[in-house]
């Protein structure tokens, strides 16, 4: 995350935000000769009803203060949902900063036990997407579910796992939207500056959908799958936290195709398998991956 970024985040936002809504989605004739994409700072201070200077001193990080009533007005014209309306009003500098988290992240034994009387596939992953813990069902469903991988890192760099998604642009862009919503505002913690850092290095796609500024939460969901072994697999997702960790299970619709499937899958699955070797930075370690290979 870069220092000018983490300096004005407001600004950032506002400004990647804007470039994302044309003249026509905000009621404006589209004009000709329009340099940037987008709204025009006076465009978007217009609809919001205050001034273009005032705007300005906004995104150029000169007023890091406005009012709930400013951000909501702004968020009105950047038309912006619930989710990314109430990431617009937590980067204001009158919100009180959340405390940092200091203690590796750490997954119960119990959660061990549940994982290993789990007939689908599941596992344990972290703030940044570290998967700490899994069962066999899930590392037979994919090997970058075990214990020390990254998922986000698979994503973007593992060839493997991009076939693996049958729509993964999607999931390329649901994953970082994510991310960006789980750092918050805890912008120098450690692990995610590491992990955006090499991204950033690493992928072309993962750097343009950071600078969108786009924030989701990757809740619950279906997705379908490509599985090299047994083809395609559409599966549910769930979500649910456990202590400071997030078990994720992956289940099929009772009877389908899909559930046929998952049990020739479940024969190949191994030993449940243990947490990953903890690390002083409290994350697990991740394997080298090559650089990857961007959807066209």
């Amino acid at each position: 995350m870069k220092d000018e970024e983490s300096g004005n985040r407001l600004g950032s936002y506002l400004r990647a935000r804007r470039e994302l809504v044309s003249p026509q989605q905000a009621g404006l004739p589209p004009g000709g000769n329009r340099r940037v994409p987008g709204l025009r700072r006076e465009e978007v201070a217009l609809l919001a009803g205050i001034s273009p200077d005032y705007y300005l001193r906004l995104e150029r990080g000169r007023d890091k203060n406005p009012s709930p009533q400013v951000l909501e007005s702004l968020a009105r014209v950047l038309q912006l949902d619930d989710i990314e309306r109430t990431y617009l009003l937590g980067l204001s500098a009158a919100r009180p900063r959340a405390p940092r988290r200091k203690r590796p992240e750490h997954v119960p034994a119990r959660v061990h036990q549940l994982l290993a009387h789990l007939q689908i596939p599941a596992f344990v992953e972290g703030r940044a997407f570290d998967v700490l813990a899994s069962n066999a069902m899930a590392i037979a469903l994919s090997p970058r579910l075990r214990p020390g991988q990254n998922r986000l890192r698979s994503l973007f760099l593992d060839p493997e796992e991009q076939a693996f998604h049958q729509d993964w642009p999607k999931a390329a862009a649901s994953f970082v939207a994510a991310l960006r919503t789980t750092i918050g505002d805890d912008i120098d913690n450690p692990r995610f500056v590491e992990l955006v850092g090499e991204l950033a290095l690493s992928s072309q796609r993962f750097r343009t959908l950071w600078a969108r500024h786009d924030v989701r939460n990757l809740d619950g969901g279906t997705t379908t799958v490509e599985h090299p072994e047994v083809g395609e697999l559409r599966l549910h997702r769930d979500k649910l936290p456990i202590d400071d960790v997030i078990l994720v299970l992956y289940y099929p619709d009772k009877g389908s195709d899909s559930d046929e499937k998952l049990r020739l899958l479940s024969a190949l699955a191994t030993e449940p398998v243990g947490p990953a070797r903890e690390q002083s930075s409290g994350h697990p370690a991740s394997e080298d991956a090559p650089a990857d290979h961007e959807a066209s």
